[in-house]
């Protein structure tokens, strides 16, 4: 039951995160009746929605005064870095209503989004947006930083020079490599609309001097000549054809001793436990024409036969591993 009807707890959290309620109090406590008029909600709704979450455990309520809990006043006060609301902003806005359609997803392996209905797809609307696509990316450093951190200090980067990291985003994952490893330079590799939003990220965390953008497409143009190339959250777009290419073509741009580091929600090998990890895969079903998560094994595997000499899984936070892939 609590997994059937889990939708009406998912959406209460939605809802809360749109109408910006945990930003609201992470200024300062309130009672209901004022929480109530700055939020516009409805006599009718106000004292349950409120309460709802307060059960949930994602509010405090003290003496008639709620308030953020730790973990809320953290990750989802817009004003904070540590936001990671953006993900949730977007499950809200798209996701929600297309995994509605799960059902005929799994009957006909089509995509259920924007593509389902004709309108443009996800990424040619949000590159054609410099609002969205700031939203979006910032997103993605939300979701993507507790293991960019663990990269950072797990990987030997002692070992090496130069790094570049494909499909970068914003560039958390770049910027974490370089503020834990003075002795590093890097580079963020996107789509050219890309570029003034991760220069202003990276200048914002001081590494300027060390990291530069370079535009591109990954799979139609050449990548940067370095020590270590990192794909997160990348790889499992793409179906398992165009995966074995984009590994393959960082093979034959690495130099001998180099590095490849892959990150996803891997999915345990037995798949029978990392159940975030099977379910982004069905999230790729709705999302993506041919893509899918996969297990480590599968990973190394595929790496294995690009010619890299070693590959093995390190797991990094949460549901989130990386596999490394050493030439």
């Amino acid at each position: 039951m609590q997994v059937g009807i889990g939708f009406w707890a998912s959406k209460t959290l939605l809802s809360a995160v749109e109408m910006e309620l945990f930003t609201e109090l992470a200024q300062h406590p309130e009672d209901g009746p004022t929480l109530r008029r700055r939020l516009g909600l409805h006599p009718r709704s106000a004292h349950d929605f409120l309460d709802a979450l307060v059960a949930m455990g994602f509010l405090a309520r003290h003496d008639g005064i709620y308030s953020n809990t730790s973990e809320t006043d953290l990750f989802l006060d817009k004003r904070k870095p540590s936001y990671v609301g953006g993900v949730l902003e977007m499950a809200n806005a798209r996701l929600y209503g297309f995994w509605g359609n799960l059902t005929e997803g799994l009957r006909t392996g089509r995509p259920q989004n924007e593509a389902r209905s004709g309108d443009t797809p996800l990424f040619e609307a949000l590159y054609a947006n410099p609002r969205r696509l700031r939203g979006f990316l910032a997103a993605m450093t939300g979701l993507s930083h507790p293991a960019n951190r663990e990269i950072a200090t797990r990987f030997p980067w002692h070992q090496h020079t130069t790094f570049a990291d494909l499909g970068t985003a914003q560039g958390d994952l770049p910027v974490q490599i370089a503020l834990a490893n003075p002795q590093l330079t890097g580079v963020g590799f996107d789509l050219p609309e890309v570029a003034p939003i991760f220069e202003d990220y990276v200048q914002h965390n001081g590494v300027d001097g060390r990291v530069q953008f370079v535009g591109g497409d990954f799979f139609a143009d050449d990548l940067p000549q370095v020590d270590v190339v990192t794909l997160g959250h990348i790889l499992h777009d793409w179906d398992l054809d165009t995966k074995r290419a984009l590994i393959g073509k960082t093979y034959d741009a690495l130099p001998d001793g180099g590095a490849l580091i892959v990150y996803d929600a891997i999915i345990d090998d037995d798949r029978s436990q990392n159940a975030f990890g099977l379910l982004q895969s069905l999230n790729m079903l709705i999302e993506t024409p041919g893509g899918f998560d996969y297990t480590a094994a599968d990973c190394i595997g595929w790496m294995h036969d690009a010619g890299f000499k070693s590959a093995w899984v390190e797991h990094l936070v949460g549901p989130e591993s990386m596999v490394i892939g050493t030439k």
